[in-house]
């Protein structure tokens, strides 16, 4: 299997001035990064997110080995390099520059995909362009290097609104997409299906968002709520209810834990809730449903 690398691990083999990073700011599924280099030779191995090279300062003749073929141009500030995730190239430039690196990962790039093209998606891949002016790819990098500078409030939500932008234009504008095979009538594979349940089960004590649900199935959300309802007869929501019901259930019958315990074990916020929530959908209370059970 091969090994890709993080943002982080890079100056291990491209080394320089590290000028700014989002790495301590929470943010989820987009990373910023901004570097001085001077000018290198070197191998980049193949790397677990999406890139956009962005030049800030300095102009530099560069060469890039990618697939075996090498691309020569110029690169100045205003320009992007685009590198597709889960390949490794070879760089050489010959003076300063500073570069703002943005990252983007497999998942919000495949989810992002999958909502536009309301299909499974298999592959992603951004075209081999060593030097593109793209005037909106350039605005949303600045946009995410002043966030990372100015580490403001509300900042990782607004990240992943760039992120998601910039991803719906690379897939418009420089990227290919492979589609998995559609299932049936726009429903869940019975992989998916399994996968969610056992998720499901197993985190049934803990609070389980619709993001999560969508990124067990590797779908993302818009998507993913549809073939949900047709797959389960039932939206995400309401599914994991039940289940959290049928789980009390269980251990009222069992007998042996008690109703605040019984609520904190199947993920309700408190007894109260626990007793609203079963009133609500079997017409009964905790503590009427544990007399009820045989001894």
């Amino acid at each position: 299997m091969q090994t890709l690398i993080t943002p982080g691990e890079l100056p291990r083999w491209v080394p320089g001035d590290l000028l700014c990073a989002s790495d301590d700011l929470g943010w989820k599924d987009v990373s910023m990064r901004a570097y001085h280099y001077p000018g290198l030779d070197v191998e980049v191995p193949a790397l677990a997110d999406f890139v956009v090279v962005a030049y800030q300062h300095g102009a530099t003749s560069m060469e890039r080995r990618f697939e075996g073929r090498w691309t020569r141009t110029r690169c100045a500030p205003g320009d992007c390099s685009l590198l597709t995730r889960a390949q490794a190239s070879h760089w050489h430039w010959t003076e300063d520059i500073d570069v703002s690196h943005v990252y983007l990962s497999e998942g919000l790039v495949s989810r992002v995909a999958t909502d536009m093209l309301g299909r499974s998606v298999a592959e992603v891949r951004l075209r081999d362009l060593l030097q593109t002016r793209d005037p909106t790819i350039t605005t949303i990098v600045e946009a995410i290097a002043r966030e990372a500078g100015q580490r403001a409030c509300g900042s990782a939500l607004y990240v992943e609104a760039l992120g998601t932008q910039l991803a719906v234009h690379l897939l418009r504008h420089h990227a290919s997409v492979s589609l998995r095979e559609p299932s049936a009538r726009g429903r869940l594979s019975p992989g998916q299906m399994r996968r969610l349940n056992d998720h499901i089960a197993e985190h049934l004590h803990e609070a389980i968002t619709l993001e999560c649900l969508a990124g067990v199935a590797g779908l993302g959300t818009w998507t993913f709520g549809r073939h949900f309802r047709r797959s389960f007869g039932r939206a995400p929501h309401a599914y994991v209810v039940d289940q959290r019901v049928a789980r009390a259930q269980q251990l009222l019958a069992q007998g042996s834990l008690a109703l605040k315990e019984v609520a904190s074990a199947c993920g309700f916020a408190d007894q109260a809730h626990l007793t609203r929530v079963m009133h609500h959908r079997l017409g009964t209370t905790p503590g009427q449903l544990r007399h009820s059970a045989p001894a």
